[in-house]
């Protein structure tokens, strides 16, 4: 990897904290003392893994946590930012709604539903795209207490979509939080938000709660051309709005409640994003005038006991969501002045596709430790995922060539033409997982779950872990997993759009991943882990074109892809005034179909930071983000996506309470030109999708 010769601070950090980590000589601390160094430490926990908890080194999987204390660190103040520090993970961006898509491992799509997200363990999938919403509006990060990623298959355990990768978010409970604080922040493009937060115990009931506000004009970065452009050329109009800036604009209401008594946790939550843009536009042209909202309105009541009984323990959740998608402003698909050789769209070409649902989940497990070095759980549930009211306005109609008509105005088509009628899918499923302790330093967790779904039938995913503690300071995993991804609603079931039509004969994509990972616990204050993986992916859903027709694409089962990488991480505590990080991730994936890259991703991802506690009450931060490689998939003529290094700066105050703190955060101090890919091949948006230039943010918080 090339780096700017201008920036030689970048060069020094980048290639120095990888090395600190490793270079320094193991001390010959006892297994014991080696073990509480880890239990001390939130981040060196997990439970994603099986559902029960498990130390990060000897977890049956490969993972990583982020606590509040890291967030706090590094001055984020979206998920997304967090996100794109972890080892094997990139976000990419969707033209549509400026929403993220979460590469890990190299496993892109166009709205990426391979990634499984989950709020205090349970799924916010939504049904029409099969992802966590276009609408997404970004997740502000004061709330979560921390964040757990999986990295591969995890159907085994969660089902669908835990393809890729699991991301768990928890949020504070009354145990986090202890006592109130408020909190405002203001940045660059128009942003600011303001928070409050709570909790206490009332009697036997701990009670903790959460209210925001947010809102941003968003990034305006120049877009030189957009899809219309392209249809200026051919049609011989100027309806273009490019150049322009995309339209990134957003308002937010968040909150949670969360109520805790005893065995029974109850929580709430509400997330709205409304007067928001249309990112580079829903179909790649500009559009400043669109607007859309989205509501997800979320409940659980969770029963756990650990000791039910003598080797017994058992839990059981009941969730719901509730999700709405709406467009308030009519899209400008494209813009007024529009021509097509199926006639002119003096207007524009205008839509407005809605869509409610809602989700109930039902599950519960038994753990049993009688038998002599097992720990069997058994779990089962069901889901019911209901999109029951779709809504459309638009004022065209489709030709058998799949070019849009105008018509006379704007109708409602919901009746007539709809884009995709009410669906409803009931799943059960069960699992079974065994941990179990071969010998002293040697243990196996096996797990089988199997899917019933109503539409398309069942499917089975087993996984292997065998995790072998070498020594007292390198423990040693072999992994083996399968995972699926069951089709979405628009998938299988659109119905008006020709060149995206659905098929309900869809079979769920698969993928099967085997991992060798090494965990180094250099000293108590230092360590570095090891993956290296293999994939292979198939029936991937994709468009597939026409051809008997001569026009028009549906959806199908083609497609297999292969993916191989590498991921280092390390991690030195200095002393207690300096923390260094370090993750590098390569990885090439290619297409079968063609035998080339399959495009998207970056092969080289190198992320360091470096925190300073510096006159005792205050902390300074540097990282940098380095992303190589981006070849273009198969079709697509563009030269490679550029590669680029950012560099962000924080500075924070660590007073105690009933004080002040403040944080200043400078991201992409070198003011890098950040582009992530548009999708293949490249037509539309052929200049890519520009990311937000040099930002600067300051935030106060007051804790009582």
């Amino acid at each position: 990897m090339k780096f700017p010769s201008a920036c030689r601070m970048q060069r020094v950090v980048a290639l120095a904290l990888p090395l600190l980590a490793v270079s320094q000589p193991v001390l010959a601390n006892p297994y014991e003392e080696d073990e509480l160094a880890l239990a001390d430490s939130d981040a060196a926990s997990t439970s994603i893994a099986t559902g029960s908890l498990h130390t990060l080194r000897r977890a049956p999987a490969v993972a990583s946590v982020i606590t509040a204390a890291d967030i706090r660190a590094m001055g984020a103040s979206d998920l997304d930012q967090i996100l794109e520090t972890l080892p094997g993970v990139h976000v990419n961006r969707m033209p549509n709604s400026n929403s993220p898509i979460y590469v890990i491992r190299g496993i892109v799509s166009t709205s990426n539903p391979q990634v499984l997200m989950l709020q205090n363990g349970v799924p916010i999938t939504t049904a029409y795209i099969g992802n966590k919403g276009n609408i997404w509006g970004g997740y502000p990060v004061e709330h979560i207490a921390r964040i757990e990623l999986l990295r591969g298959p995890g159907s085994a355990l969660y089902g669908s979509d835990a393809f890729a990768g699991v991301i768990n978010i928890i949020t504070k409970g009354a145990a986090d939080l202890n006592g109130s604080e408020f909190g405002v922040r203001a940045g660059s493009f128009n942003t600011g938000d303001m928070w409050l937060q709570h909790a206490g115990n009332h009697g036997a009931l701990a009670v903790a709660a959460y209210l925001r506000y947010g809102q941003s004009e968003g990034s305006r970065r120049l877009v030189a051309a957009d899809a219309q452009t392209r249809n200026d050329q051919l049609f011989g109009s100027h309806a273009s709005l490019a150049p322009g800036h995309g339209n990134n604009q957003y308002k937010a209401n968040d909150a949670n409640l969360e109520l805790q008594s005893g065995s029974w946790r109850a929580r709430f939550g509400y997330k709205k994003r409304y007067d928001m843009g249309t990112g580079l536009g829903i179909a790649s042209a500009l559009d400043p005038q669109g607007r859309q909202q989205s509501e997800r309105i979320t409940s659980s009541l969770t029963w756990s006991d650990a000791q039910l009984g003598r080797d017994w323990g058992a839990g059981a959740t009941l969730s719901s969501q509730q999700y709405s998608q709406e467009v308030p402003v009519w899209y400008h698909l494209m813009p007024a002045g529009l021509v097509y050789p199926t006639g002119s769209f003096p207007n524009g070409m205008i839509g407005a596709p809605e869509t409610w649902e809602r989700t109930y989940r039902a599950s519960a497990y038994l753990d049993y430790s009688g038998w002599r070095q097992h720990r069997v759980r058994f779990g089962t549930g069901h889901d019911d995922i209901d999109l029951y009211r779709t809504r459309e306005y638009r004022n065209f109609n489709y030709a058998s060539n799949g070019m849009p008509i105008p018509l006379p105005g704007v109708i409602e088509t919901s009746d007539s033409t709809p884009f995709l009628r009410p669906q409803r899918r009931r799943i059960h499923y069960a699992y079974l997982q065994d941990e179990w302790q071969l010998a002293t330093d040697w243990n196996l967790t096996a797990g089988l779950r199997h899917d019933r779904y109503s539409d398309f039938g069942s499917t089975t995913n087993p996984r292997l872990a065998l995790v072998w503690d070498a020594s007292y300071d390198l423990t040693v995993k072999l992994l083996y997993g399968r995972a699926f991804r069951a089709p979405a609603f628009v998938e299988s079931y659109g119905i008006s759009n020709p060149v995206a039509l659905g098929n309900p004969l869809l079979k769920p994509e698969r993928n099967t991943t085997t991992e060798l990972a090494l965990n180094w616990q250099v000293r108590s204050d230092a360590s570095v882990n090891l993956s290296a993986y293999n994939y292979h992916m198939h029936d991937m859903i994709r468009l597939v074109t026409n051809t008997m027709a001569g026009t028009g694409a549906r959806y199908g089962n083609l497609g297999d892809q292969r993916g191989h990488g590498l991921e280092l991480e390390s991690k030195w505590a200095v002393n207690r005034a300096l923390q260094l990080n370090a993750s590098y991730a390569w990885q090439h994936s290619i297409d079968l179909r063609n035998h080339q890259d399959a495009g998207g991703a970056p092969r080289h991802h190198l992320v360091t930071r470096a925190d300073w506690t510096v006159l005792e009450d205050y902390q300074l931060g540097a990282q940098l983000n380095r992303v190589a490689g981006r070849r273009r998939a198969a079709g697509d003529a563009r030269t490679p996506v550029a590669d680029y290094t950012s560099v962000d700066w924080t500075l924070a105050t660590r007073y105690g309470r009933q004080q002040w703190n403040y944080t200043l955060a400078l991201r992409n101090a070198f003011n890098a030109d950040v582009r992530e890919p548009s999708p293949a091949p490249g037509l539309a948006l052929p200049g890519d999708i520009p990311m937000p230039g040099r930002s600067i943010s300051l935030q106060a918080s007051y804790q009582m």
